[in-house]
């Protein structure tokens, strides 16, 4: 059996031209390398270098040795960088779900943070709607996935990202927009703009219900960003969450706090059963510190 030591030696001999040379950038003693390159010859059964005066050149034996120990650890360099890949970025690409909020701004700036520390990534962001980023992380569909709070999904493993109160939304010059907050009783003759069927529509018919006001609306937008456009036309007010709102800055709008106050809730998602790759470990970090920059949890 050839012994790998041996054959580093012998990788040495050749690149520095001799075996007095090889000692001498390694430190080690001129013998002990003629008696390891005498083993390996008497393993093989052929004659590797012609000796003389110092030096130590190749026999055409040696030379076609050579090129095949050069492939093999050629191939285990690849091994080598492979591995270092596998431990600084995990097994690939990562896949991300993530709900319209965070897909614009939070979701990215956590990606430009990841991208710095690990060049070359590869990470593909989908927004589908909140019941599919939950199927996809309990079926291993996505690795990582951010949005709103779902009951009834097994295999998932949950824990709360980000909690935010909702704000009221209004024209920018509008009568209100010189109160602190707004109640839904100053919102009782005004138009409104409905949130579609979501948790905020149906937590702001309730703030209206429990005030005894009987909400106008008149226009339906699903997203924040186009309830905000809607809201920026003039055409009435609405109840958004503020993290997208709030990138919104050269819009004709102002946002004030909404009283009773609707609390919104983003759920970090992921699949049960097995650890997070590296990759999406370090995405984690990056996303909790981009939430942190928003002075809110």
């Amino acid at each position: 059996m050839i012994n790998p030591a041996h054959l580093d030696l012998f990788r040495a001999v050749m690149r520095h031209g001799g075996m007095t040379r090889a000692a001498e950038v390694l430190g080690i003693g001129q013998p002990h390398i003629s008696r390891a390159i005498a083993q390996l010859e008497a393993t093989l059964g052929f004659t590797l270098f012609v000796r003389g005066h110092g030096s130590a050149l190749p026999t055409p034996e040696g030379e076609a040795f050579a090129h095949e120990v050069a492939q093999t650890f050629a191939g285990l360099d690849h091994l080598r960088q492979a591995a270092c890949r596998i431990r600084e970025r995990g097994t690939g690409g990562l896949r991300v779900a993530c709900q319209p909020s965070l897909a614009a701004g939070l979701l990215p700036r956590a990606i430009r943070r990841l991208d710095a520390e690990c060049p070359g990534l590869r990470i593909s962001v989908h927004v589908p709607s909140p019941d599919t980023i939950w199927s996809w992380a309990a079926s291993g569909q996505c690795d990582l996935g951010l949005a709103r709070p779902r009951s009834g999904h097994a295999g998932v493993i949950a824990e709360t990202f980000l909690r935010v109160a909702a704000v009221c939304v209004l024209p920018r010059g509008h009568a209100l927009a010189r109160r602190r907050a707004i109640t839904a009783a100053d919102l009782a003759d005004v138009p409104l703009i409905a949130a579609g069927s979501s948790p905020v529509q149906a937590a702001t018919e309730a703030a209206f219900a429990q005030a005894g006001v009987t909400p106008h609306f008149a226009l339906m937008a699903e997203y924040t960003a186009a309830r905000c456009g809607l809201v920026a036309e003039g055409l009435g007010v609405a109840i958004v969450d503020p993290v997208p709102a709030r990138a919104l800055g050269g819009w004709p709008i102002v946002l004030r706090p909404f009283r009773p106050e609707i609390p919104i809730e983003t759920v970090l998602v992921r699949p049960a059963g097995r650890p997070p790759g590296r990759l999406a470990e370090r995405l984690i970090v990056h996303l909790a510190a981009e939430r942190d920059a928003l002075g809110a949890r």
